[in-house]
């Protein structure tokens, strides 16, 4: 019985809390294990050549890296990587800029303003989010084909300068709300208009939530790639999601395995937005945070 007793006494709070922390530690270890696996393998194939990318059992680290393919694959014939870079930042820098204009403008509106129907025009802003994409596919597809916007980059940036979309609306208003209405009030006792307020004094303390509304918009938007493979139809328009699809459909260029100059393209693709988010870490989480203060 003693014993018994001096054992339970030796498991102290700090012992436990440390077998927890080593257990956290484990199952995070693990995670990060399992989900960047398969972004190594790709770094690790993109610097393989033919033969090893079709041995077996296949080399988990090429014998000689071959530094090379990123160079090759940006000049293969019939596959315009260059190009389709060109075309996603294009999109990507349109569509961020529409987003971050129109969905502040529409969330100033919302937050600020007293007007007739405000309320149930925000409740319907939000039940579009609730809807799929691909619920509107058809009627946009008419629309656009009515326009002559078929095969073109325009459909997939104008949306975006009609307010953003139903989630961009609702952070910027929810960051807002956050705001104190005595920075208004002081600006319109001094002459200020309401667009000024609005430019001059609320937009500058929005860093934050843009910051992560940028970031959003970008990953969104360069790896969309529904919209471009529906919009798009020649080889030289497409778009770096879309390029790759066609890539993989063509696995031999000149009778050669293209595998590895895939895969070279996949890491590639993958540098701007990794390195945006990286470079914008902080300010996202504190949007994020910031935007969800007051409801």
């Amino acid at each position: 019985m003693t014993q018994t007793t001096m054992t339970r006494t030796l498991v102290t709070p700090a012992m436990r809390l440390r077998a927890n922390r080593v257990i956290l530690y484990a199952v995070v270890l693990f995670l990060c294990v399992l989900f960047g696996f398969p972004l190594f393998w790709t770094l690790m194939s993109s610097l393989k050549t033919p033969a090893e990318m079709f041995a077996f059992p296949p080399p988990l680290v090429p014998a000689e890296p071959q530094w090379a393919n990123y160079y090759n694959v940006l000049v293969i014939p019939r596959i315009p990587v260059i190009r389709w870079a060109l075309n996603s930042t294009i999109v990507v820098v349109l569509a961020t800029a529409g987003t971050l204009v129109t969905a502040s403008l529409v969330a100033y509106s919302f937050a600020r303003f007293e007007y007739r129907g405000r309320d149930a025009l925000f409740l319907i802003t939000l039940a579009t989010m609730m809807l799929p994409a691909q619920v509107t596919l058809i009627p946009q597809f008419v629309l656009f084909h009515k326009l002559g916007w078929i095969n073109t980059l325009l459909p997939l940036w104008v949306p975006y300068w009609f307010g953003g979309g139903g989630f961009a609306i609702f952070l910027m208003r929810q960051f807002f709300l956050s705001l104190p209405r005595d920075l208004d009030e002081a600006a319109l006792i001094d002459g200020a208009s309401f667009f000024r307020i609005f430019w001059s004094i609320l937009l500058p303390l929005c860093k934050p939530v843009l910051a992560t509304l940028g970031i959003i918009t970008i990953i969104a938007t360069w790896s969309d790639f529904l919209g471009p493979l529906i919009y798009l139809n020649s080889p030289e328009k497409f778009t770096v999601s879309v390029g790759l699809q066609f890539f993989n459909n063509s696995p031999e260029v000149g009778g050669e395995p293209m595998q590895h100059l895939l895969m070279a393209a996949c890491i590639l693709s993958m540098l701007p937005v990794i390195i945006i988010f990286f470079l914008g870490q902080r300010f996202f989480v504190q949007g994020i945070v910031m935007s969800g203060i007051k409801g």
